[in-house]
């Protein structure tokens, strides 16, 4: 922390370590499970351009949640990609002195190997790129464009060329949808290097009409990733990490499994999150945020801001995976394309 850093802590003495800043709430993809193509059509009303923050403004609130702890910064979306100069935002971003990680999840269709160097020498650290499956009807069954997995394997190979590691790569895995994926995917980066990270099908949003009985759980991932591989539970890398780490055997490396839904991990959560138009949320699963675009545009002070931050997160009691409950999934949460994964 610099010398006037605050430590901020919530009602459950949770610290704000992480922040995930979403750039654009736009995306390339009509994903079923985030960005449906029956609500996201193109009669829908993003944010226009004048409404989102821009990097100066990003990088200003990233400096404040700096001095309040926060130590590593995640660009998401939307599709973070079609910010236009996402280098230029991550040069301000890296160039913050107690900013120790930023890191990007993308769906990796618009990541060259030009612009994966790009952001490599700009300051980004690691990348994590969303793939649900191999198979390209079930890819594209998925993903509802015309598009297949293809591009984002290549883009996998451009962010390890340009040296964005340890590549993370998440599939969400849906009931009766791509758990037929799961040893697949294993097979393919067993031993690479890369990180494969199977997440459960989450109620986030409510476009989605998500129900438990489409929740594939963490126990089955397991257990039918143990059909083919010898597998070892592994320590987490550090308080609050998402995914419960395991490791093969044979020495191929590690997988993550994420159980927001059937393992909860409120307890240890750090995660603050800043909407494209500049809306603090405490919760992913949130259903309100604080406007934070309105001080930074009527001329408020750091001060004034940094003790708004600092109050809301003193506030924060969210523990929504904890319990979660018929009554409560069906709360019109803030939908992930806005707040960001």
């Amino acid at each position: 922390m610099t010398e006037h850093a605050v430590q901020s802590l919530d009602t459950r003495s949770r610290p704000l370590r992480d922040l995930r800043i979403s750039v654009t709430d736009r995306c390339n993809f009509r994903c079923t499970y985030c960005m449906p193509k029956e609500v996201f059509n193109s009669d829908y009303q993003f944010t226009s351009r004048d409404q989102l923050l821009s990097f100066e403004e990003i990088s200003r609130v990233a400096r404040i949640f700096a001095d309040l702890g926060v130590r590593k910064i995640r660009l998401t979306g939307g599709e973070p990609l079609l910010r236009k100069n996402l280098a230029g935002l991550i040069e301000r971003l890296a160039a913050i002195d107690t900013i120790e990680d930023v890191s990007l999840t993308t769906n990796g269709v618009l990541l060259t190997q030009e612009r994966a160097v790009e952001l490599k020498d700009a300051g980004l650290k690691r990348i994590t790129i969303s793939l649900d499956t191999l198979d390209e009807a079930t890819f594209r069954a998925i993903s509802d464009v015309d598009v297949g997995p293809g591009p984002v394997l290549q883009a996998i190979e451009h962010a390890q060329a340009a040296g964005l590691a340890p590549i993370k790569i998440n599939m969400v895995v849906k009931k009766g949808c791509n758990e037929d994926s799961i040893l697949p995917m294993a097979r393919l980066f067993h031993g690479s290097g890369k990180i494969v990270r199977f997440i459960e099908y989450m109620d986030v949003g409510h476009t989605n009409h998500w129900n438990l009985g489409d929740v594939y759980t963490a126990t089955q991932i397991l257990d039918r990733l143990r059909e083919e591989f010898d597998l070892e539970p592994a320590v987490p890398n550090y308080t609050g990490e998402v995914a419960k780490r395991w490791r093969y055997r044979d020495g191929g490396g590690e997988l993550g499994i994420i159980a927001s839904v059937t393992q909860p991990f409120c307890q240890d959560c750090t995660r603050a999150r800043l909407s494209a138009e500049g809306k603090l949320y405490t919760c992913l699963f949130a259903t309100q945020g604080r406007d934070l675009r309105h001080l930074l545009r009527e001329g408020a002070g750091d001060k004034y801001i940094s003790e708004v931050v600092r109050m809301v997160w003193a506030k924060r009691d969210d523990r929504y995976s904890e319990t979660r409950a018929s009554e409560t999934s069906i709360l019109p949460k803030i939908e992930m394309s806005y707040i960001g994964g």
